[in-house]
């Protein structure tokens, strides 16, 4: 692998140069964060129903005791024997941060539209641990841009990611979050898809410091494929 190598003295003052850049994306990043949290809400006045291990659970249900969720659009049509193999990529680093969630009044759960014996067993299979939901029953993932019919993957058009494009699939990735006050109304406050989920996979974030960056060229498997099993 070649590439350009300094002295140390050179070396620091690239650095510095890069830091001064990485300093204006930081502070940019922290007005695009406060932008998003002052975004207008939306009412969600239709009531869903999911399955889970537990029973039927209301959305009302899966914020738990506290008053903000996090919902990912897991990919998973119910006709697929498995899960999506990237949003496995990015489920992978979910279970360990549901307690520091917890802990600041957030509640985290993926839904998809498969069945739940099928989402049980695929997580058993990966050795998952996060809560996660079948909406296959409700107009969910429809309501909130995650699936698509399949007259409109056959048209190659539908509203995806707040404009009309080719959905590819009957699922696609995204995140949504939801606020419930008190006295239980829910507000939709936010949603993201496609390359918005990007800082969500923490992974990635390490390997954007490294050399040989990502490697996506590597192609991606499900984890369980190559991490070997001990």
């Amino acid at each position: 692998m070649e590439h350009k190598v300094l002295s140390r003295n050179e070396w620091i003052e690239a650095r510095k140069e890069l830091l001064q850049k990485e300093k204006e994306f930081t502070k940019l990043r922290d007005e695009l964060t406060q932008q998003r949290r002052d975004l207008p809400w939306e009412a969600v006045p239709k009531s869903y129903t999911f399955d889970g291990p537990s029973g039927k659970m209301s959305l009302a249900d899966l914020f738990a005791d506290r008053s903000q969720l996090i919902v990912y659009h897991f990919m998973f049509d119910p006709s697929w024997d498995q899960g999506c193999k990237h949003c496995s990529f990015w489920a992978d680093h979910y279970s360990g941060m549901i307690p520091h969630l917890n802990h600041r009044d957030v509640s985290f759960v993926c839904i998809s539209r498969a069945p739940l014996e099928k989402l049980e067993a695929f997580k058993e299979r990966m050795g998952w641990t996060f809560p996660w939901y079948s909406s296959g029953q409700t107009d969910f993932n429809y309501d909130f841009q995650a699936s698509f019919t399949e007259e409109e993957v056959e048209k190659k058009q539908a509203f995806y990611n707040y404009t009309l494009q080719n959905p590819m699939s009957t699922d696609r990735e995204g995140v949504s979050v939801f606020y419930k006050e008190e006295e239980g109304s829910i507000f939709h406050t936010y949603s993201t898809y496609a390359r918005g989920i990007d800082l969500m996979n923490i992974t990635y974030q390490f390997l954007d410091l490294v050399p040989k960056g990502r490697q996506d060229d590597r192609g991606l498997r499900h984890r369980d494929q190559y991490v070997p099993k001990v």
